[in-house]
């Protein structure tokens, strides 16, 4: 069973077509990558899982669910966590409180529960606030939890936004360029990362990523687009090996890697 996936979907803006007739699932359990080129569709693709942008043509699902042109807060809801290309996080709230809006959808307590602080609402709160800091220490920055947002390292503000989606407890999680502005050694800890991620919170990964260091020690399968169409898919080692892969994207860096 995949734990999302789409079919034939095609994007439309205008007369411009972002994405064509592109099918494609990430399994139960997988970690799979979308690499290609600057305005291949990877962004507009996963905007398009995640109910960013609507699908013109085609249907996509988060494991058996229909989820074709949902709102993205119910596509999260039905347990699809993402980060962004650009990171968009509340600067001027700490990193705690980054994480703890992410679990609203979660809590029980209502407006009236938070104003008159009942016994619930309490519990809930202290809940909240020890599963924030268990998510921080978890992506490396426990320390960082009364910290703003905006004061934190720019790779401490890519781990904040991995920790706040993880804070809606995905079934599957999405990253967008999660490596970009870190230096080599970060980037091969962050793979070491992306494999505790599917194993100790049993989730599924998709990553848009450039590094293809990154790419080929991390994925399980490979998606290549291309102006919008998918022009292969595969393991890391096909992908190296596949020569319209190596004219449209990797070029001369791949070879080399082959010699």
């Amino acid at each position: 069973m995949s734990a999302i996936r789409a079919e034939h979907v095609t994007v439309r803006f205008g007369g411009l077509v972002a994405v064509n007739d592109v099918s494609f699932e990430v399994p139960q359990g997988g970690i799979v990558s979308i690499i290609g080129p600057n305005g291949a569709g990877k962004t507009t693709f996963f905007n398009v899982l995640t109910g960013l942008y609507e699908v013109t043509v085609g249907r996509v699902y988060v494991g058996d669910r229909d989820v074709t042109n949902l709102a993205p807060h119910r596509i999260a809801g039905l347990g699809v966590g993402r980060t962004f290309q650009n990171i968009r996080l509340f600067g001027l709230m700490t990193a705690e409180e980054n994480v703890k809006v992410a679990m609203h959808p979660h809590l029980r307590s209502g407006v009236t529960a938070t104003v008159l602080g009942t016994p619930r609402q309490r519990r809930e709160e202290r809940e909240a606030r020890e599963t924030a800091r268990e998510l921080l220490d978890f992506v490396g920055i426990g320390g960082s939890f009364g910290e703003y947002a905006r004061n934190l390292s720019y790779g401490d503000q890519r781990r904040l936004e991995v920790a706040r989606a993880l804070a809606l407890r995905p079934s599957v999680l999405l990253l967008d360029e999660p490596t970009a502005g870190m230096n080599p050694r970060e980037s091969a800890r962050f793979t070491d990362f992306v494999h505790r991620v599917r194993v100790e919170k049993d989730l599924s990964v998709l990553l848009i990523e450039h590094d293809m260091s990154v790419v080929m020690r991390v994925s399980e399968r490979v998606t290549v687009l291309d102006r919008g169409e998918r022009i292969a898919e595969g393991t890391p080692e096909e992908i190296r090996a596949n020569q319209r892969v190596v004219e449209a994207y990797l070029g001369k860096a791949a070879k080399g890697q082959r010699t």
